[in-house]
Order: structure tokens, then sequence, then C-alpha cells
């Protein structure tokens, strides 16, 4: 069986990422950063999301 994102657990992946990605865009970082973030996000969906959220600029727009 091939590992793929799909049904629920691909929209939510897919919700996540935009929410990721839409932070990414207001946080307070350099371009450069935010470029480099998106692209993480993007090629890896799960991962990426993951990172973002733990590692990512604490005090950014839409964060606790």
């Amino acid at each position: 069986m091939p590992f793929g994102y799909t049904g629920l657990g691909g929209l939510l992946i897919l919700a996540g990422d935009i929410w990721a990605m839409l932070n990414i865009s207001q946080a307070r970082i350099g371009n450069g950063q935010k470029l480099l973030w998106i692209l993480i996000v993007l090629f890896l969906p799960l991962f990426g999301l993951l990172l973002w959220f733990f590692l990512g600029p604490r005090g950014s727009a839409g964060r606790p």
C-alpha cells in the first residue's frame, strides 16, 4: 500500500500548511527566512508544519 496524504488526513494537513504559510507571511522575520520556511512547508508538508509549529519564531502574528 503506497503512502500518501489522502482523505480527511490530507485535508487536515493541507489546512495546517495553509495556516502555517499565512503565519509565516505575517511573522516579523526577514524575507529570506520567510521564503525558506515556506519552501520547507511546501516540500515537506507534515514535517514542515510540525517544524514551524515547534521551531518557528515566537511572537509572530496569530501565535500565542
